[in-house]
């Protein structure tokens, strides 16, 4: 009896731990399954981000998303607006409410909205500069139904400031794996921790998606908000990239085999009216190689508007120089 009864109890704990661990193993816990955790950890980010995370109905059809960037201001991304009045901002909580445009930046892709009397919470902003291609990041957006919109990838490319082909600076340059969504221009990019490192923009590099860093959006957003936009420095030239012959390398000691051709000029714009022509090859503003837009660009960075350059160009085959005065870029002008 008290055999065949040790013998039961064996019998019926072996049952028992085999059916325990049928258990554990048909519901783990997030200690016990990394990807559980990082899957609870991800939809959790989302759902924060998100209840900061607006859309924007700036244009016909799909609308774009924005950031309450602080109470009352919504950061998007500028070239999704195309139009100035009439915005509109769907809230996390379902409401649609009119936008005011407080001014928008096409060199960074950079455009403030105001909202009266609304509250949010601002997101939890991170320095872009911290990021490394392969890290892991989520594009958080949101459009007309169905909560925030979320899109998981990876960190392509990273590096320092970086100055973008409409002439504006981004402290950090952060490329993302591929393109955007249709609606995930303007959306925040957070990292795995919950901070949002910036913005997504698809107009800056072709066929990809680039952050605007959370850094420069500061920056723009308070220029923007004290006097709707940006200055940057403006000589009114079109130019082009061109050779120069090596007879000319030699005559006037170039460092450079590269210049700029001018191919047209704004009338009475800075450079017309410092006397430079069509078909004048810059090379060289304030004493430094002009071997491309970059190099403008650079100048023009350093320069304050009022402020005289030195320019040296190539004309019939001489040096010439001449002093231009730095104006300040139209907002809707095509030329640099």
């Amino acid at each position: 009896m008290q055999i065949g009864g040790m013998r039961h109890d064996m019998r019926h704990d072996t049952v028992r731990v085999a059916n325990d661990r049928r258990a554990h193993m048909e519901t783990p816990s997030s200690s016990a399954n990394p990807l559980l955790e990082l899957s609870s950890n991800l939809a959790e980010i989302v759902e924060r981000v998100g209840q900061s995370v607006v859309a924007v109905h700036g244009r016909h059809r799909i609308p774009s998303s924005g950031v309450i960037w602080r109470h009352g201001v919504v950061v998007t991304a500028a070239h999704t607006l195309k139009r100035e009045d009439g915005i509109e901002v769907t809230l996390p909580d379902g409401r649609t409410v009119g936008a005011v445009l407080a001014g928008r930046d096409a060199g960074t892709d950079v455009a403030v909205l105001k909202l009266d009397g609304v509250d949010l919470t601002p997101v939890e902003s991170g320095d872009a500069r911290s990021l490394k291609a392969g890290h892991l990041v989520l594009a958080v957006a949101r459009g007309d139904g169905f909560g925030a919109s979320a899109d998981f990838g990876v960190i392509g490319n990273a590096g320092g400031a970086w100055r973008t082909w409409r002439g504006g600076q981004l402290d950090a340059f952060v490329r993302l794996d591929g393109g955007l969504r249709p609606g995930f221009s303007g959306a925040a990019l957070a990292d795995v921790r919950g901070q949002v490192m910036g913005i997504c923009t698809s107009a800056l590099a072709r066929g990809v998606g680039i952050v605007i860093p959370a850094m420069t959006i500061a920056r723009v957003a308070e220029e923007l908000l004290a006097k709707g936009r940006v200055s940057r420095g403006y000589l009114g030239v079109g130019t082009q990239q061109v050779s120069l012959s090596d007879a000319w390398i030699k005559k006037m000691n170039l460092s450079s085999n590269r210049g700029l051709l001018v191919n047209s000029l704004a009338p009475g714009g800075p450079a017309d009216e410092a006397g430079v022509l069509v078909g004048d090859v810059l090379i060289e503003l304030d004493g430094k190689p002009c071997r491309d837009m970059d190099d403008v660009h650079a100048a023009l960075g350093l320069a304050s508007i009022g402020q005289r350059l030195r320019v040296a160009l190539i004309r019939g085959g001489e040096r010439h120089e001449c002093s231009v005065t730095v104006g300040e870029r139209p907002q809707r002008n095509s030329c640099r």
